[in-house]
């Protein structure tokens, strides 16, 4: 069940999508890089991802959208590979406010995520608010988390965004409470005569007694419109994922 679920996602996301004229989305490659420090020890971790995403119309206003992503990374001497997928469906309300809710499965190398969710975003002319909130489970591993975050983003024009992000969860794992508060920024360009696009990023968690920052840098392939267009069409929801993409990594 589980390899049918994370193979049906990734490869929607990435390969049948773009046949369809009328489908909007992206293939990425990414690479991060993440420190963590924990009582005046750092390790140091390389992720490598493929992912996808693609948002389709469905009926009426409403839209599904599928994510998708293979990751690698090594740490400690050793490659851990895992699969991730999520499918949304969101509906526009009106003419500038999208919400809905989302299901996503991530078998994080180890186990399986189960996340559930809702999420919204706004568009006010050159600014895109996005909101959702999260609940993940890791059965095996008996954790249980609320995530809720938020995303502002800028347009300087269609084919440059900006963006800044804030994260909290609350984590149960084995009868201890913990929190996680996660922020950091992040640029895209399109460039104008090819439809690729290179982004970088930086992010910050606070866990525990851990600080865990991760440095982006990806390029992309677009399809179905610029930037702007892509995420007004509802393919920019795959940071809406959950638990583990706060933890360090690529989102």
């Amino acid at each position: 069940m589980k390899t049918l679920f994370l193979a049906t996602a990734a490869v929607a996301a990435l390969i049948a999508a773009p046949a369809a004229a009328q489908n909007v989305g992206s293939i990425g490659l990414n690479y991060a890089n993440t420190e963590v420090s924990y009582d005046g020890d750092d390790a140091d971790t390389d992720t490598w991802a493929v992912d996808g995403t693609v948002a389709m119309p469905a009926f009426g206003d409403w839209t599904v959208t599928l994510d998708g992503a293979v990751t690698r990374t090594e740490a400690f001497g050793e490659d851990v590979d895992s699969l991730s997928g999520a499918v949304h469906l969101t509906k526009m309300v009106g003419s500038d406010l999208r919400a809905g809710g989302f299901v996503a499965a991530d078998d994080a190398g180890f186990d399986l995520a189960w996340t559930v969710g809702a999420e919204v975003q706004k568009y006010m002319g050159n600014v895109t608010l996005t909101g959702s909130l999260g609940y993940t489970t890791i059965d095996d591993a008996d954790l249980d988390a609320w995530t809720i975050g938020g995303e502002a983003a800028y347009y300087v024009m269609p084919n440059v965004r900006l963006s800044a992000g804030l994260s909290y969860s609350d984590l149960e794992f084995m009868d201890e409470s913990e929190d996680a508060l996660t922020y950091g920024v992040a640029g895209e360009y399109e460039f104008a005569t090819v439809p690729l696009s290179i982004r970088a990023g930086y992010s910050r968690t606070d866990f525990a007694d851990a600080d865990i920052d991760t440095w982006t840098i990806g390029l992309r392939y677009n399809f179905g419109g610029n930037m702007q267009a892509r995420e007004r069409a509802g393919a920019n929801l795959s940071g809406s994922t959950g638990l583990l993409g706060l933890l360090g990594g690529i989102s």
